[in-house]
């Protein structure tokens, strides 16, 4: 039977990454430091996945297996030397910790096992695979590098799955809505690309993660800065004011025109595409709190994220992105003490006014396109 190893044993790891491979015929060998988790996947053998919307479901995954990196090195290595595929769902944060382990299991892969291997990071980050694959180059030995070049792939991938914060009384259950989204770049595989389900090779991956990002990504956090303002607490509610959702279908309108003209997609599948990411803001079972959405300003309002990027993008093309401005404008206005960048950027605003934390969050000019279509959105 083939054989994964896949990095991350928590909700997304065995609600996502691991439901795919266990119903493309892998046994999977799960890899984590949580000791009780470990125990628990080795005591049970085998785990369920409800999914939660419309149309309910039960999936039981068998074949599972897991190992304490901490503690247990020795079969790490022996396990990676083994795999067909080698995936991670840890955090983008994590990976340069784990990269050590995965070059010594490579270096022990090329002493007894010469066929291809891929490495995936399916991690909410752009070019996850690649920061993985230079982590790991910083800790393999010289003599090594080249044949690990020649058989060793690492594809960026592109993720979209939403599994809720969860509590559950059944051991090691884990709910996730239905939709799922796993694109990798199959230029950048070695020996072929491994057949997945739900896994869909594409030669054109930076499309997929801008579509993504510019529509899931950008989508969720201009309904949450806009349910901000209006006091709404939860992403299902706020999901019922007529006015927001009108405000997220103007932004989905500038981001879509965006991405039809620069990456070709096609008028009425992206439009498909977004009515299918509304109606994920819109399941009961899945709905966020607002602050947790909105969490993280600083980072959401940088040049290359969700909000500032398309708009720029676009302003270059000769449009203007007054619902996106709308929104950082409302991301500037984010005042939750229970957020650090949030107290953060309010404490930059009192300290220097908003016209420099304009300039000092978002990148932009002062008396630019985008600078100017925020300072309007902040007035009205």
């Amino acid at each position: 039977m083939k054989q994964a190893v896949h990095f991350g044993a928590g909700n997304i790891g065995r609600g996502f990454i691991g439901q795919l491979l266990a119903a493309s015929g892998y046994e999977i060998t799960f890899v984590d430091v949580n000791a009780e988790l470990v125990d628990d996947i080795n005591t049970l053998g085998a785990y369920n996945i409800e999914i939660v919307g419309d149309q309910p479901e039960r999936i039981h995954v068998e074949g599972v297996r897991a190992i304490n990196s901490a503690t247990n090195l020795e079969d790490l290595l022996e396990a990676i030397a083994g795999a067909d595929i080698v995936t991670t769902a840890i955090g983008p944060n994590i990976l340069k910790f784990i990269a050590p382990n995965i070059a010594k299991g490579l270096v022990r892969r090329l002493e007894k096992n010469p066929k291809p291997l891929n490495v995936i990071a399916c991690e909410n980050m752009v070019g996850g695979s690649t920061v993985l694959k230079n982590f790991v180059y910083e800790a393999l030995p010289e003599e090594a590098k080249a044949k690990v070049d020649e058989l060793i792939g690492f594809p960026d991938a592109a993720v979209d799955r939403i599994v809720p914060i969860q509590q559950n009384d059944e051991k090691l259950l884990v709910k996730v809505e239905p939709y799922s989204e796993w694109d990798a770049n199959s230029t950048q595989a070695k020996g072929g690309c491994p057949e997945i389900q739900g896994l869909t090779w594409v030669d054109n991956l930076p499309a997929y993660i801008e579509r993504k990002l510019f529509t899931v990504n950008t989508g969720h956090a201009s309904i949450a800065y806009l349910a901000y303002q209006k006091g709404y607490e939860d992403i299902y509610t706020a999901m019922k004011d007529d006015a927001l959702v009108e405000a997220a279908r103007a932004v989905w309108k500038e981001t879509g025109t965006l991405l039809e003209e620069k990456y070709g997609f096609d008028k009425a599948t992206h439009e498909a595409y977004v009515k299918t990411t509304e109606g994920r803001f819109r399941n009961p079972h899945l709905s966020d709190a607002v602050t947790r959405v909105a969490r993280g300003p600083v980072r959401k309002l940088g040049a290359k994220d969700r909000l500032v990027s398309p708009a720029e993008q676009l302003i270059e093309r000769g449009y203007e992105p007054k619902a996106l401005a709308r929104v950082i404008a409302a991301a500037l206005h984010f005042d939750f003490e229970g957020d650090k960048e949030a107290v953060a950027v309010q404490s930059y605003i009192k300290e220097h006014g908003m016209e420099d934390a304009i300039c000092h969050f978002t990148g932009t000019e002062k008396g630019g396109k985008l600078y100017n279509l925020i300072e309007e959105a902040l007035k009205a």
